[in-house]
C-alpha cells in the first residue's frame, strides 16, 4: 500500500493514505538510501510502501505495517543532524514551497540565519516565502530595519510579508499561499509558527508557548515535525524551531551558486573558481562595490563562507 508520512516519532510513523486512512507504521533494521548521509532515513513528507502483518495477541487478532520502500524524493530540506554535525537531518520533504517565519523583536531573526535557510532552500531548489511576523511590537526602529530587508530580498527575487497575528494584519495574505500546496512552516523558536497555525486553522490546536523573558529566544513547543490537511485544499508540514542552522554538504566553491544576485554573475568572473573576495576583474565584488549587489547579502556570503568546513576525504 502507498501510503505518505505524516508525522515521525523515532522508530514509528503516521502514514496516511489517498482515502484520508492512518496508520502506524514501523521501520525494521537499516533503511539506506543510496548518497544521502542523514541520520533519518525517512521524513515527513516522503511517499512510502507499507506491508501489513496479522498476527494474535492474547487471542485476538493485531495488524501491524512495515514500511518496505520509499519513492524517490522531488527535493528536500535539511539542517545540520544535532547529533554529527557532518550528517544531514531531513526535517520534510516533497515540498512546493517554504514560508520562514521571522521576527525583528520577541525574539530577533538574524540576517545570517535568513541567508542560512534560502541557501538550503536553494540547494533543493524550494521557492521560499519569507514572513516577518509580530508586526505589532514594532515601533520605529524594527518597522525601518523591516523596509531596509524587505527591499534587499524582493530586488533578490524573494516574497516577503509583513503579519501580525495579534491584530490579524496580513494573516490572510499569508493564508492564501498555503492553498493546494505543500508548504514546510520554519523559522526559530518562538516566532509565531504554531500560533499562526491555531489561528487560521483552530480545529488543529497545536501548543505553543510564549518567549523566555531572560533570554529573549524562543521555547520549543513543536518537537516533531508533523504534516497536516488543510480545510481548503493543501498541506502545511510545521518543524521544530530551529536555533542555529548549519550548511551540510555545500562547499565553498558552489556557496555562491545559492546567492541568485550572484549566481547571475558568476560567468563574467575572471576566473573560473573565482571565490568573490580577493581576486581581480570579480563580477561579483564589482556588483558589491556599485550597489547591484547589497553589501549585507555580500557580508553574509563572506561570513558563511568561513564556517564551511571542507572535506578532506
Amino acid at each position: 500500500m502507498n501510503v505518505t508520512v505524516y508525522k515521525s516519532t523515532g522508530n514509528w510513523y503516521q502514514v496516511k493514505d489517498g482515502a484520508g486512512n492512518t496508520y502506524n507504521a514501523r521501520l525494521l533494521g537499516k533503511f539506506k538510501i543510496e548518497g544521502l548521509t542523514s541520520t533519518n532515513p525517512i521524513a515527513v513528507g516522503d511517499r512510502v510502501t507499507i506491508d501489513s502483518d496479522t498476527h494474535s495477541r492474547d487471542n485476538q487478532s493485531e495488524v501491524s505495517y512495515t514500511i518496505t520502500a520509499i519513492e524517490k524524493r522531488k527535493n528536500y530540506i535539511t539542517r545540520v543532524s544535532p547529533a554529527n554535525k557532518h550528517q544531514h537531518h531531513i526535517i520534510a520533504s516533497n515540498l512546493q514551497q517554504s514560508l520562514l517565519f521571522a521576527t525583528l523583536k520577541d525574539p530577533k531573526t538574524s540576517q545570517g540565519f535568513i541567508d542560512r535557510f534560502l541557501i538550503t532552500s536553494e540547494a533543493y531548489h524550494i521557492p521560499s516565502i519569507i514572513v516577518f511576523n509580530k508586526a505589532d511590537l514594532y515601533r520605529k526602529k524594527e518597522n525601518e530595519i523591516f523596509a531596509k530587508v524587505k527591499n534587499i530580498y524582493e530586488t533578490i527575487g524573494y516574497k516577503v510579508l509583513l503579519m501580525s497575528i495579534g491584530t490579524g494584519d496580513g494573516v490572510e495574505e499569508v493564508t492564501s499561499l498555503l492553498k493546494d500546496k505543500v508548504t514546510l512552516l520554519s523559522g526559530h523558536s518562538g516566532v509565531g509558527k504554531s500560533t499562526f497555525i491555531n489561528a487560521v486553522f483552530p480545529q488543529m490546536k497545536l501548543k505553543t508557548q510564549d518567549v523566555s523573558g531572560w533570554s529573549g529566544k524562543g521555547l520549543h513547543t513543536t518537537t516533531f515535525a508533523e504534516m497536516f490537511d488543510l480545510p481548503g485544499g493543501g498541506k502545511i508540514i510545521d518543524t521544530p524551531g530551529i536555533r542555529e542552522l548549519g550548511l551540510v554538504d555545500i562547499s565553498k566553491q558552489e556557496l555562491s551558486h545559492y546567492f541568485p544576485e550572484m549566481r547571475k554573475l558568476i560567468i563574467d568572473c575572471r576566473y573560473n573558481n573565482c571565490m568573490h573576495l580577493n581576486e581581480p576583474d570579480c563580477a561579483v565584488k564589482m556588483a558589491v562595490e556599485n550597489g547591484t549587489i547589497h553589501i549585507d547579502r555580500y557580508i553574509s556570503y563572506c561570513n558563511i563562507l568561513d564556517t564551511i568546513i571542507e572535506k578532506t576525504y
